[in-house]
């Protein structure tokens, strides 16, 4: 009877390591490499500014995002940086939200440089940095490289072409490409958000706005373009555009203007 329990207890003892040892492989196989860490340590701000526990959460979700987004290159070799940086860009919008993914996204294509409605990357009338597939390309997201390294460089400013092409692919998942992402804003924002936008864009339009002209073309054009400004200066949009910083705020449930902020929702 002894020889049989001591054979029992040695047995659970056995698996017990045997599991934990799965279990821990499971766990380092699913954090993010280190060679990704530090790219985000070194080129990507926003997770600069976070806290050890929200740089953890970011970091899980770069490596989520790799796992189901699939990123080729053409005319160019996709690198560990080029990985992490467009991943980076995807996090961003939706850290507020946990748990979201881009349903309506199942690659990248990632191009040199800006590319023409042809989706050449030579030749004359490349002034493309960055689309939202629609109709057979749907599902797909082109890129140029030098755009998604400029916005995360010291020149990037306002803008963040990589960015503005995420916020349209959240704009567009309640099915429409309008400016008014209702999965995100909440009812009780959707007209004063309108009516903000409106007014903002008459007064770009009269060159009495610091928002980029190219947001006064459209209100789906004015929701990414504004929201660059949101995630790359949010200090300056606050104090300038306060009305249209909180609103950003409370759709994209993020206050980026205050350090190691929670989300809002």
């Amino acid at each position: 009877m002894t020889i049989l329990f001591i054979s029992i207890l040695c047995a659970c003892v056995i698996y017990f390591l045997f599991r934990q040892n799965r279990l821990s492989g499971l766990t380092k196989a699913e954090k993010l490499p280190d060679a990704l860490k530090i790219i985000l340590n070194a080129q990507v701000l926003y997770y600069q500014k976070l806290n050890k526990n929200d740089k953890e959460r970011f970091e899980n979700q770069v490596n989520d995002f790799l796992k189901y987004v699939r990123i080729e290159g053409v005319g160019t070799p996709v690198s560990d940086i080029d990985r992490a940086l467009i991943a980076s860009s995807g996090v961003i919008p939706i850290f507020g939200f946990p748990g979201w993914k881009y349903n309506n996204l199942t690659n990248i294509i990632l191009y040199p440089d800006t590319f023409d409605q042809e989706f050449q990357f030579e030749g004359e009338n490349r002034n493309i940095m960055g689309m939202v597939g629609s109709g057979y390309m749907n599902g797909q997201m082109l890129l140029s490289r030098a755009a998604l390294l400029k916005g995360f460089s010291n020149q990037a400013g306002k803008g963040n072409t990589a960015i503005h092409e995420f916020v349209h692919l959240l704009d567009k998942s309640d099915g429409e490409t309008d400016g008014v992402p209702e999965n995100l804003l909440p009812h009780q924002y959707t007209v004063p958000w309108l009516k903000m936008m409106h007014q903002e864009m008459h007064r770009i339009e009269a060159g009495k706005s610091d928002i980029d002209v190219y947001a006064s073309t459209s209100e789906a054009e004015f929701l990414a373009v504004a929201a660059e400004y949101f995630f790359e200066k949010p200090d300056q949009l606050k104090h300038k555009h306060p009305e249209i910083y909180h609103l950003l705020s409370q759709m994209f449930g993020q206050d980026p203007a205050v350090p190691f902020s929670p989300p809002l929702g």
